[in-house]
């Protein structure tokens, strides 16, 4: 195995030093990546997309359950699979408190194409409470890419799409998949892909912050048991 070079405490300073610098450059660059995202313009949904979910049928409106923004993880659990896959799972056993993004207007659900009596006992065995949809009725997973024709075979992928709401109408802003996933899974970084990003003061485009009417994003934080949904 190749360990890392032992040197001083001295020299160990100076190289973290070093680094720093760069890490502070890659964060100043991820922040104006994330504004352009945010400036991204947006496509109107129009198909009527039909999900099963532990209340029954469910449209795409109705996955907001009332807030403003929609992350939906693209879970791979085909039809004619016994179980989800297996990072998938890793990635939704990460996923936070979900009340930290409620308290940003922020809905996450996950939706595979297996049907719902296939998601429900896996999502048990799992001990998960997210929200977990099936869109085995509809073209969802084809029509956001995250199910994909290749030589003849259906083949899924992982991925996370964006909406957002505005009164009845629903538009899709971002989407990523595969590589795209890497780093995220904290509230933070599922709120860097959304339209509204974080809602903190200092983000571009500006005015995004009040959108949802209530104080800047950091100033919304508290335990999880104390908000109000």
């Amino acid at each position: 195995m190749s360990l890392p070079e032992i040197v001083s405490r001295t020299q160990w300073r100076a190289a973290r030093e070093e680094l720093l610098l760069k890490e502070k450059a890659l964060t100043r660059a991820r922040d104006a990546l994330n504004a352009e995202r945010r400036a991204l313009p947006m496509v109107e949904i129009d198909t009527e997309y039909v999900f099963e979910g532990g209340d029954g049928k469910a449209t795409l409106l109705d996955l907001f359950e009332g807030r403003d923004q929609l992350v939906v993880y693209h879970f791979m659990f085909a039809p004619e699979w016994e179980a989800g896959c297996r990072s998938c799972s890793a990635f939704l056993d990460q996923i936070g408190h979900l009340a930290h993004l409620k308290a940003r207007g922020t809905t996450f659900a996950a939706v595979s194409r297996a049907p719902y009596p296939k998601i429900l006992p896996f999502k048990a065995r799992m001990g998960w409470t997210v929200p977990w949809y099936s869109s085995y009725a509809s073209d969802f997973n084809r029509d956001f890419e995250a199910t994909l024709e290749h030589e003849g075979e259906l083949v899924e992928r992982p991925g996370v799409s964006c909406f957002l709401r505005e009164h009845d109408r629903v538009f899709h802003t971002y989407s990523t998949y595969e590589r795209g996933l890497d780093g995220l899974g904290s509230t933070t970084t599922l709120l860097d892909l959304t339209a509204l990003g974080r809602q903190e003061a200092w983000e571009e485009p500006k005015g995004r912050a009040s959108a949802l009417g209530a104080p800047a994003g950091s100033e919304r934080i508290r335990y999880h048991d104390e908000y109000e949904d």
